[in-house]
């Protein structure tokens, strides 16, 4: 088994829409300890574009117990960030939970306050679903890192936290945590993602994406009564850009069963409605933490994966800006038989081990 890791001495967020039969699938209501959700809202709450709402609803589920030093302040935070299409619970699916929260496991949810936020656009956070339609403000990711964040500390209370994980989008977000917010976290791991400015095909395939719902007939300027689903044609091709090969082979070894794949991916994308996807495709826009690398003072380790052709380790970005951040590392996640490409970031069996290490690491300070 090749690893290749880095220390500097001295990244589906891919998907603007994963379809469900592309993911592990959730468990049931789970029983973790303490699990809790509730919604924060934000009074005229101002974002970047400069468009406010009187009420902007961040929902949140919690796991576990609130630990508090000699001076009350909660000591075993963490913050755990979701992918472009997903919200919070994405955490408590079987493949992640199962492997992440169980006693003695990395984030062992009776040691840790575990906090998994619903971004803007996600789940039970606001979205143009909700009323508003075509007229919901334009949000971009420095909204939902800077509502995420008004979370944690003015409603939450958690002043400092023992980590800061994120993938795909989330890994993303990760790192503007870590440069926005450099004295708040012990730890920052961004999982499948890139410290860069957004480029090259992951820009284009998101373009592609964002044409086909502004270019939907019945799309009116968001302003639609019925939802559009032309759309829904160009998701499988996102899709095959972001799964492995190999899984696509055995998904698909013959015509009727690739036109069958073809039709579940349609079906599902129909389902979701074209304005809450189209903003959250388009978030994005504003992300480039490559002039800011040098402001993260925490330990960083990234995680990415060997066949995650979107982050694709031959592009070198990740160890460029790893090394220009101090202590940092990373590990590319070799290929294997069983391995999903970008899809890996939902499967935690094949990046547990780093990151318990690396808990280790944390705990030991």
């Amino acid at each position: 088994m090749i690893i290749r890791a880095c220390v500097a001495a001295m990244f589906l967020c891919v998907l603007p829409f994963v379809p469900a039969s592309a993911q592990p699938q959730p468990a049931p209501a789970a029983n973790w300890p303490n699990q809790r959700e509730g919604d924060y809202i934000l009074k005229d709450y101002r974002f970047a574009s400069g468009e406010t709402m009187a009420d902007l609803k961040i929902h949140y589920t919690t796991l576990g117990t609130e630990k508090r030093n000699a001076t009350g302040e909660i000591t075993n935070g963490i913050v755990l960030l979701h992918g472009t299409s997903g919200d919070g619970k994405d955490w408590l699916r079987p493949t992640l939970a199962g492997e992440l929260f169980g006693p003695g496991q990395p984030l062992d949810a009776t040691k840790y306050f575990i906090i998994l936020p619903d971004g803007i656009g996600r789940g039970g956070s606001s979205k143009p679903s909700d009323g508003l339609r075509g007229k919901f403000p334009h949000y971009r990711y420095a909204d939902l890192v800077d509502s995420e964040y008004r979370l944690v500390t003015e409603h939450l209370k958690v002043k400092h936290l023992k980590l800061v994980l994120g993938s795909s989008m989330g890994g993303m977000h990760s790192w503007i945590w870590g440069y926005q917010y450099p004295d708040l976290m012990d730890g920052v791991v961004p999982i499948a993602s890139q410290p860069i400015r957004m480029s090259g095909k992951n820009w284009v395939q998101r373009r592609i994406a964002i044409e086909a719902i502004r270019n939907d007939p019945g799309w009116n300027g968001g302003n639609y009564e019925k939802n559009p689903t032309h759309f829904a044609i160009t998701v499988p091709y996102g899709f095959l850009q972001t799964e492995n090969v190999l899984q696509l082979q055995e998904m698909i070894p013959s015509v009727e069963a690739g036109d069958a794949l073809y039709q579940r991916l349609f079906e599902q994308a129909k389902k979701r409605d074209a304005n809450d996807a189209l903003w959250s495709i388009e978030a994005v826009m504003d992300y480039n933490p490559d002039p800011h690398l040098e402001k993260i003072k925490a330990k960083l380790f990234a995680i990415n994966f060997e066949d995650d052709s979107t982050n694709a380790p031959s592009l070198r970005t990740l160890e460029a800006g790893i090394k220009r951040i101090k202590g940092a590392k990373y590990v590319i996640v070799p290929q294997t038989q069983e391995t999903h490409g970008h899809f890996t970031h939902l499967r935690a069996k094949f990046w547990k081990q780093y990151l318990a290490e690396f808990m280790k690491e944390l705990d030991a300070e």
